[in-house]
């Protein structure tokens, strides 16, 4: 392979925005392809099933992916990263390859393995403060898990699951017609090898139980609105023995009365009068870290932006904080006294029509082109 790395997604052949499950089906599709036990002796095609596994491990992983989209391969390590760590080497992807290579070569080996437990999804409102600064949560999550009666067996306290009779516990019988021999998952036991003749009260015989789970998530400093965060494992429990499926909380940020945010940046309007634009002023500005000073310099126009340093949200995973953008509004007093009108009409009439720099050069430009 080339030493420049090609972007994942185009190794996968998907858009940016693919959903979890076309994306495994377009690892799915390139791995049967170029898998090392379809094709032996080819380097190529080896080379190329470890650039597909590389790519899927980075973009079925929620927290590699955003990391991906944000620093690319840099983000990762660069050269240094890799995807097959604790997963035993090339060939033994462990969980986070097993449901998509469990049906690859016609479920070979005999009685049907477990199967995965189904991954959740939790949507978690959390307020704006908690997205900049973070926040631990103990959730409730409704989830099948284990039956502790039976030990996830299905049967009843005192038995045991018998081997299916039609299989043999095989989980599969074979139907031969000519020269062929289809094998098909036992109608009897439903291909797991074993029939429960006596089953658990508690489970009816699923040897999962549904249960409200208690799950406690650290959500860190600097997440933003639908962030995704990947809790291994505490999906729903895998049927016969299976691995349990994950849980993936999307977090929904409540908006600010004062603040929006702009990537790691606050944006925050400050609306000073007539005469502090003028004249200058010191103003006490909020901001998600206490109240700060702002000096307010003499002859401050409208929408003028002034950036507090430093005193914005928290870089996500990163050392460091974005700004705060103020953004000036000079507001026009909408009722005056007689006094008030007096001493501006002085003003008026002193300052002249063009007193203002800018007021002077947008006229000088309008007589240019119509004069």
């Amino acid at each position: 392979m080339d030493e420049q790395k090609r972007d994942y997604y185009e190794v996968l052949g998907v858009e940016r925005d693919v959903d979890e499950r076309a994306l495994k089906s377009a690892y799915r599709k390139l791995a049967l392809q170029f898998h090392p036990d379809k094709n032996p002796g080819d380097k190529e095609a080896e080379e190329r099933f470890k650039e597909a596994s590389e790519a899927y491990a980075v973009l079925s992983d929620s927290d590699k992916r955003s990391t991906y989209d944000r620093f690319g391969h840099q983000g990762l390590g660069g050269a240094g990263f890799d995807p097959f760590a604790g997963f035993g080497g090339f060939g033994g992807f462990g969980d986070l390859f097993g449901e998509v290579f469990s049906d690859f070569f016609g479920g070979r080996g005999g009685r049907s393995r477990g199967m995965r437990g189904s991954d959740l999804r939790y949507n978690l409102k959390i307020s704006f403060e908690e997205a900049a600064f973070g926040v631990d949560k103990e959730l409730e999550i409704p989830r099948l898990q284990r039956c502790g009666t039976c030990e996830g067996s299905g049967a009843a306290v005192g038995s045991s699951p018998q081997t299916c009779s039609a299989c043999n516990g095989m989980g599969e019988v074979r139907l031969t017609q000519g020269f062929f021999s289809i094998a098909r998952p036992c109608p009897q036991c439903g291909g797991r090898g074993q029939v429960i003749r006596d089953p658990c009260g508690d489970c009816q015989g699923q040897g999962r139980v549904e249960v409200e789970h208690k799950v406690k998530v650290e959500i860190p400093a600097g997440v933003s609105e639908a962030t995704r965060i990947r809790l291994a494992g505490e999906g729903e429990a895998g049927s016969q023995g299976g691995p349990p499926g994950d849980l993936f909380i999307v977090l929904t940020v409540e908006p600010h009365p004062i603040f929006e945010r702009d990537e790691y940046d606050i944006l925050c309007e400050l609306p000073v009068s007539f005469s502090q634009a003028a004249l200058g002023a010191e103003i006490e500005v909020p901001t998600l870290h206490g109240k700060v000073e702002l000096k307010i310099p003499a002859g401050t126009q409208s929408h003028t932006q002034m950036r507090l340093r430093g005193k914005g949200v928290p870089l996500l995973n990163r050392q460091g904080r974005g700004d705060q953008i103020v953004l000036v509004v000079v507001e026009t007093p909408s009722k005056l006294s007689a006094e008030q009108r007096q001493l501006l009409e002085r003003f008026a009439e002193i300052s002249g029509d063009g007193h203002s720099p800018r007021h002077k050069g947008f006229f000088d430009k309008v007589r240019e082109l119509f004069d």
